[in-house]
């Protein structure tokens, strides 16, 4: 199977982007459990629940570990890096979840395009300063990435020529 991880910072269209993709792709693709669970307590939640979401989000994985082809929409350096930003520590469930997870490549989503509001987002003033968080950690960790930007248009047509040269 091979696995490929929509990542970045809140409100960089990588639901959309994850969405477009496993339809043009014909395939299923991972939600972002942390919309699911956090809209079940009203956006309020401690780093306790980052762990609970990790879990969730792992648990969603394995449903949809048969396709050939997998698209996921958010994954451990996202909560990772949330957890951190704001806590200022992750735990070891989430650092070892991000260690162990594996992905033929990621697409990092640049926040080029306008803030959605929406009551779970918390950060509209600090995508960027995200964003170079998530930049940082996918070389830190030699991970294989490429840099999404612009349009929808754009973003797919990004996508679409790293996985047609490189995957397919």
């Amino acid at each position: 199977m091979k696995r490929f991880a929509i990542t970045g910072p809140e409100s960089s269209g990588k639901s959309t982007l994850t969405n477009v993709l496993a339809d043009y792709y014909q395939t299923s693709w991972s939600p972002e459990f942390a919309r699911e669970y956090l809209e079940t307590r009203n956006g309020i939640y401690s780093q306790v629940d980052i762990d609970e979401i990790a879990k969730g989000q792992l648990a969603l994985w394995k449903e949809s570990s048969n396709e050939k082809l997998f698209f996921c929409d958010t994954e451990m350096l996202v909560l990772k890096i949330w957890s951190e930003f704001k806590y200022g520590n992750c735990s070891s469930f989430i650092e070892n979840a991000f260690q162990d997870q594996q992905f033929d490549h990621y697409f990092l989503c640049r926040p080029d395009i306008p803030w959605e509001e929406d009551p779970l987002r918390e950060h509209p003033e600090q995508r960027q300063q995200l964003f170079d968080l998530y930049h940082k950690s996918l070389i830190e960790n030699n991970l294989p990435f490429t840099i999404v930007e612009g349009d929808l248009p754009n973003r797919l047509s990004i996508c679409k020529n790293v996985l047609e040269k490189n995957h397919f």
